[in-house]
């Protein structure tokens, strides 16, 4: 039988930040919080995040809002990444109309020259986030992981065709087509769930971490939204 993630999953994932990062000695009395930045090797990292076993119960895509103006500057959030990732500029039109301009989809490795050819994917999918820890979030707190631009590792923009084949799966039945943005996934996928306070199932958790022992086991720097 499949259970919910616990309201505990987000204090589970700061406990683990806490012993990971905390110095030797009874000196140190802090501990990881909201808002504060931490720095580990992504295969410490992802074992930091809890194991739970997922539940997609009540899950609807419409309990994420997006694509939100936040700044009111009449770009939503899919334009603002659009903007910020474009290899060439695009040219910017009323009410944000983006025409021209190239970007790299490093999910299958191509260029698009046209902004209707690319999808805005949330690395987690929303759907995923759910499973595995957002049911039990606010609506406003789904609403800000849904247009999260204060890490760029949370929102990409890709091929439509690659982020459709995606769709909600984790990397445990779905990895990119390009093999050499394998680790860079693998390591951002990390990242993001442990800004967010997220766990990851048993066979994600593997599969996360046969990709990684092929990589260099870098640092990831993480802002913890949760």
């Amino acid at each position: 039988m499949r259970h919910a993630p616990t309201l505990a999953t987000a204090a589970t994932v700061l406990s683990a930040l806490t012993m990971l990062l905390a110095p030797a000695g009874p000196a140190h009395a802090g501990s990881a919080t909201p808002g504060e930045t931490v720095t580990l090797p992504v295969r410490d990292a992802l074992q930091a995040l809890p194991v739970e076993e997922e539940n997609r119960a009540g899950y609807e895509r419409s309990k994420f809002r997006h694509w939100i103006d936040a700044d009111r500057d009449g770009c939503n959030t899919r334009a603002e990444v659009l903007l910020a990732e474009a290899v060439t500029a695009p040219e910017q039109g009323p009410k944000c109309a983006l025409t021209g301009g190239r970007w790299y989809s490093a999910y299958d490795d191509q260029y698009l020259d046209n902004a209707r050819q690319l999808d805005v994917d949330h690395l987690v999918p929303l759907a995923e986030a759910w499973d595995s820890g957002a049911s039990a979030w606010t609506a406003k707190e789904r609403e800000a992981y849904a247009n999260d631009l204060d890490d760029p590792r949370a929102l990409i923009a890709v091929s439509a065709a690659s982020n459709r084949s995606k769709a909600d799966q984790d990397p445990s039945t779905w990895m990119p087509p390009s093999a050499d943005y394998a680790c860079k996934y693998a390591t951002n996928w990390v990242a993001d769930k442990t800004r967010w306070g997220l766990s990851v199932d048993a066979a994600e958790q593997a599969s996360l971490a046969d990709v990684l022992s092929g990589c260099l086991n870098e640092p990831v720097t993480v802002t913890l939204a949760r």
